[in-house]
């Protein structure tokens, strides 16, 4: 019943920009944390960059001050704001959320499909 819904991955050249967002649908009672996860190409899935409800934000080491997590509680919403890419960000994107939903017990991690960024040169 839930699903989260991702978009703005594409093309950049090294050194521009993207942003992504995020949106999660269906019956949600209320959100804990919400962020970015990505997978480089071999690589396993790794944490980009999470915030909590209240805008506490945790990021990988790679993407510290080149990347903005943010989010907007009302619409159910997440953003990865995304400068200075590099070509090693090449990735696909996955949104993560920590929800409860109507009708559930404990909380549940949502993932989105996915979106893919290419960083080139």
């Amino acid at each position: 019943q839930v699903q989260l819904v991702e978009s703005g991955g594409g093309l950049v050249q090294a050194g521009g920009s993207l942003r992504l967002s995020c949106v999660a649908v269906g019956n949600i009672v209320s959100i804990n944390f919400m962020g970015w996860y990505r997978q480089l190409p071999g690589k396993q899935r790794e944490l980009v960059a999470v915030v909590s409800r209240g805008d506490t934000t945790n990021y990988a080491d790679s993407v510290k001050g080149r990347f903005t997590v943010s989010r907007d509680n009302a619409k159910n919403m997440v953003y990865l704001q995304m400068n200075s890419l590099k070509s090693e960000d090449t990735a696909v994107y996955y949104c993560n959320a920590q929800l409860l939903p109507r009708g559930g017990s404990t909380w549940y991690d949502y993932w989105g499909q996915g979106t893919q960024v290419t960083v080139s040169s």
